[in-house]
């Protein structure tokens, strides 16, 4: 068990096997064989807008069969069908996810693409999340990704289209009743989620 990430090449290319031999004091994603560190710990704001929305659309899906999980939650995205260890080469943890397919779920997390995904963006992360992840989530079939963005106080959707691309739609602004595409009954009040939320707070973050 490798337990300091300065042990190990960074610019190497690893997979799901890999991953399960690491024990860093580090969070870490692992996208496309590349390893991206995580922040060391989410800031206020960041965690204010993440237990807010885990608790709106757990509400919601408390009458439904899918399951909510948040971060640290290991997702396994597959590509076709190799979903052995050594074939994977993308875990993530995203903010929040939904999965309605209950054999995805095994004891170390999800094997398969969640039906949807959000993501809160901060000063450290948001390269990441506009280009890596938008693109692996795309490729794996994530059905409905939201990207939030606490600075803006806004949140982007993007739903996959029948080729399999993500379509992007109108930006909800935090004076809006935002809904998803994929589940329509579920509607979330952006005032409610970004209430409280001040410019000097994101950039003392």
């Amino acid at each position: 068990m490798t337990t300091d990430i300065s042990q190990i090449d960074l610019n190497a290319t690893y997979s799901y096997a890999d991953y399960l031999t690491w024990n860093f004091k580090e969070r870490i994603e692992l996208i496309m064989g590349k390893i991206f560190k995580m922040s060391p710990a989410p800031a206020m704001k960041h965690q204010r807008i993440a237990f807010r929305l885990t608790m709106a659309v757990g509400n919601f899906f408390e009458k439904h069969p899918c399951q909510v999980f948040f971060a640290p939650f290991d997702v396994r995205l597959t590509v076709k069908d190799k979903k052995t260890n050594k074939d994977i080469q993308t875990v993530v943890q995203p903010d929040i996810c939904v999965i309605c397919d209950e054999s995805k779920l095994d004891k170390r997390g999800c094997l398969g693409s969640p039906d949807l995904v959000i993501e809160i963006l901060s000063p450290g992360n948001s390269k990441k999340e506009m280009k890596q992840k938008f693109q692996v989530y795309e490729a794996s079939g994530v059905r409905e990704y939201w990207l939030v963005e606490p600075k803006d106080c806004c949140v982007f959707i993007y739903t996959l289209n029948e080729e399999g691309k993500y379509i992007g739609h109108r930006p909800m602004t935090d004076d809006e009743i935002m809904y998803s595409h994929i589940f329509p009954e579920m509607k979330i009040d952006l005032a409610v989620i970004f209430e409280g939320m001040v410019e000097d707070e994101f950039e003392n973050d």
